[in-house]
């Protein structure tokens, strides 16, 4: 689907706060209320929109730690790789999974509330599947966090 420049526009109001009202968004869009909504629906039919969320902050929920662990593999196999996602799609606390080119093979992004909880986390993918290594990096501070993606709302 091609964006153009209405849609980028409804894109980044919206990943800046998904609760706007149809008709500020419209306005904002310069559109009308109907041809705005239908615009959005597109988006969603498409896939581009997968979804509109509360973002929370996850230490006043008692989720404090945040871990970033590599993954590698014991094998390129598709099996594995199938088994893989199957057992981090099940990991509520796996909030990121990535498959990667490098040194490692996945990178995870997983939040927490305690060392123990990671531990449980890590115990559970290690049980599951067989894996080379897990090495894990512990934040200490979130500096910045953007659920905003930097799109064009300027041009054609």
């Amino acid at each position: 689907m091609e964006l153009d420049r209405i849609d980028r526009k409804i894109l980044a109001t919206l990943m800046a706060d998904a609760a706007t009202p149809l008709a500020r968004l419209a306005d904002q869009v310069g559109l009308s209320q109907t041809p705005c909504w239908k615009r959005v629906r597109k988006l969603q039919d498409a896939g581009i929109i997968r979804g509109r969320v509360a973002l929370v902050d996850p230490e006043r929920l008692g989720l404090g730690l945040t871990v970033f662990a590599e993954v590698s593999a014991p094998e390129q196999s598709a099996d594995w790789q199938a088994r893989f996602a199957e057992v981090i799609a099940d990991i509520p606390e796996v909030m990121e999974a990535h498959q990667l080119a490098g040194s490692h093979d996945y990178a995870l992004r997983i939040v927490v509330r305690d060392m123990a909880g990671f531990e449980r986390i890590r115990s559970r993918i290690t049980e599951a599947i067989p894996v080379r290594g897990l090495s894990a990096s512990f934040a200490l501070k979130r500096i910045k966090s953007e659920t905003v993606l930097p799109i064009d709302t300027r041009s054609a």
